[in-house]
């Protein structure tokens, strides 16, 4: 592994930028999406709390399971017996075999190798022969625990133990999104890709309006209004609402395929879309009739993971002929990731030049990108004073 790279005063100075208010604010240095130390210190700083791993309903019933892979962390999502969302290491406590991979349902979990057995709780339930073993105790050969627990339909893990409840992490997270039934959207598609830019680079282009007239003028750019400016929030996440003229989940060309608002959705939340974004790697938009959830994971400096799922309201999906019309949803997924993925593998190759610098932020366009780099930049100071 490379060493991590020293704290310099030039490096330091460059966070210190990403703290001013938005108006005054620099964008987090280059190096920050190129440096492999840099990503280093970020799987052990800026990913060492919690972090969202998608929509809790990957796993919606008892003994449902899923297999995630999360900086190194071979993860077993589960839901035990009593409908609790578990999360545990993806290895056998005998001698390290994988126990499962993709998903499926269990009665528990049994090692492919030597057929040690797990209950969903995560306790040892058989190990065959080991009673031989002098002194061995079952009770000492749980699978080994990761904190999980969800909030509005979304799933959080800590790779190590949280420094805080989760709760305090989000801050006034459930308030802010009330106006959306999130704990009640089912997830219809969940799409894995790989793609060749930094995971922030990503999540970036998900939280600003600068980009939309000049990467997507001919598909969405006309549906977004100007936002709102972004609201002071007190958790670790960034949010800003825009009225939409139709629905953000649908290209221009398929409005006519738009399917009826979430009946709970009153007042200003039912005309248009807000875009959050849950520090360090989760963000996801919360239409007038659809939710749509991405999650980057970073696979080095210059590569990065994404899930990208879509949701809908469950009545929504009992009406005739939804599938249809969700198609058409997930089509202008596919369709904004087109035209994005271009522009963010074009933007990786410019940070590498050594002639890359911190850019200024548009105030009312990026307050959320803004918002991460300060909420960033303090995180890797605190990592800074550590060394």
């Amino acid at each position: 592994m490379q060493a991590l790279p020293p704290f310099t005063p030039d490096l330091s100075a460059a966070f210190a930028r990403c703290q001013a208010p938005v108006e005054q604010a620099h964008s987090l240095p280059p190096a920050c999406y190129t440096s492999a130390g840099l990503c280093d210190v970020e799987a052990a700083t800026v990913f060492g709390g919690w972090i969202g791993v998608g929509r809790a309903d990957m796993v919606p019933e008892p003994g449902d399971y899923i297999a995630l892979d999360i900086l190194g962390h071979a993860i077993i999502l589960l839901r035990d017996r009593d409908g609790v969302l578990r999360a545990f290491a993806n290895a056998c406590r005998h001698r390290g075999a994988r126990l499962v991979d993709d998903t499926g349902n269990c009665r528990g979990l049994k090692c492919p190798f030597h057929a040690w057995a797990y209950r969903l709780d995560g306790t040892l339930a058989a190990a065959p022969r080991m009673d031989e073993a002098e002194g061995f105790c079952k009770s000492d050969y749980g699978l080994h625990g990761y904190a999980a627990e969800e909030r509005l339909g979304f799933a959080f893990i800590s790779l190590a133990p949280p420094a805080q409840p989760l709760d305090d992490a989000l801050g006034d997270f459930a308030d802010i999104h009330a106006p959306w039934p999130l704990a009640g959207m089912v997830t219809t598609r969940r799409e894995v890709l790989e793609v060749a830019c930094n995971w922030k680079a990503f999540l970036e282009v998900f939280n600003e309006y600068y980009h939309l007239p000049f990467v997507h003028r001919d598909s969405i750019d006309a549906v977004y209004d100007q936002p709102d400016p972004a609201e002071q929030t007190t958790g670790a996440y960034a949010t800003q609402f825009g009225a939409t003229e139709g629905t953000g989940g649908l290209l221009e060309r398929q409005q006519n395929q738009a399917l009826p608002p979430i009946p709970q959705l009153k007042g200003r939340a039912a005309s248009g879309v807000r875009y959050t974004w849950v520090f360090p790697n989760m963000t996801f938009a919360a239409g007038t009739d659809a939710l749509w959830v991405y999650e980057a994971y970073p696979l080095g400096p210059n590569r990065c993971k994404v899930v990208q799922s879509a949701c809908f309201p469950p009545e929504t999906l009992a009406l005739p002929g939804s599938d249809t019309k969700i198609a058409a949803y997930h089509e202008r997924l596919d369709a904004a990731l087109a035209e994005d993925i271009p522009a963010l593998e074009n933007q990786q190759r410019g940070l590498r030049s050594p002639a890359a610098t911190q850019g200024r932020f548009q105030p009312l366009l990026e307050p959320n990108v803004a918002r991460f780099a300060n909420w960033y930049a303090t995180k890797m100071m605190g990592e800074a004073r550590q060394i």
